[in-house]
C-alpha cells in the first residue's frame, strides 16, 4: 500500500464527518441510547466512503484490511466515544473484503462484537462477515473456528451469545 492505515483512516473520518447533519446525529445517538456517538451520515453515504477510499488508495492487503477495521472501530481521539459511522465503514470494509480473512480474525471480530452495542452492528457483521469467512474455511482452521463460535456460544456476554446463534442460525438454514 502506498499510504499509511492512518491515512485511509483519517480520509473516511473526515468524509463521514462532511456527509454528516446534526439531526440524523442525534436520532442516532437517541436510538442507541447514548452508547455511540454519532456523525449524523447516512448508510448510503457510510458505503460510498468505504467504496472511495478503496478505489484511492489501492493494494490493501489482509493486515491493512483489519488494521483498518480496528482503527475504525476504536475511539477517534483519546477521550472520545466510539463513532457509530467509523464502526459501521468497520463492517462494510470487512464486507467487502472477506475473502481476505483467516480464522484467526475471528479473535477481533469477537472484540468488535463485544463492543458493538447494537444488533445494527453485530448483525451485518455476524451475517456479512463472520458467516462468509467460516463458510470459506476448511480442515484444521475449520475446526479452530467451530471451537471459537462453540465458546461463543456459551460465553456471559450477551452479544457474543447472539452472534454464535445467528451465525448458527444462518448457516442450518444455507447447508
Amino acid at each position: 500500500m502506498d499510504r499509511s492505515v492512518e491515512d485511509v483512516a483519517g480520509f473516511i473520518d473526515a468524509t463521514l464527518q462532511n456527509e454528516g447533519t446534526w439531526y440524523r446525529a442525534e436520532e442516532v445517538e437517541s436510538r442507541l441510547d447514548g452508547a455511540l456517538t454519532s456523525y449524523g451520515a447516512s448508510v448510503g453515504a457510510v458505503r460510498g466512503t468505504v467504496r472511495d477510499a478503496g478505489t484511492k488508495f489501492k493494494g490493501l492487503g489482509h493486515d491493512d484490511v483489519t488494521a483498518l477495521a480496528s482503527q475504525l472501530w476504536g475511539r477517534p481521539e483519546p477521550g472520545r466515544r466510539a463513532v457509530y459511522e467509523r464502526r459501521l465503514a468497520a463492517v462494510v470494509l470487512l464486507q467487502s473484503r472477506v475473502a481476505f480473512l483467516r480464522h484467526s480474525d475471528l479473535t477481533r471480530l469477537e472484540g468488535f462484537i463485544r463492543s458493538a452495542h447494537t444488533a445494527e452492528l453485530v448483525d451485518p457483521l455476524v451475517t456479512d462477515v463472520v458467516v462468509p469467512l467460516l463458510a470459506a474455511l476448511d480442515g484444521a482452521d475449520r475446526q479452530r473456528a467451530r471451537v471459537v463460535t462453540a465458546r461463543w456460544s456459551r460465553d456471559p456476554d450477551p452479544w457474543v451469545r447472539h452472534a454464535a446463534a445467528l451465525a448458527a442460525e444462518i448457516t442450518a438454514r444455507t447447508a
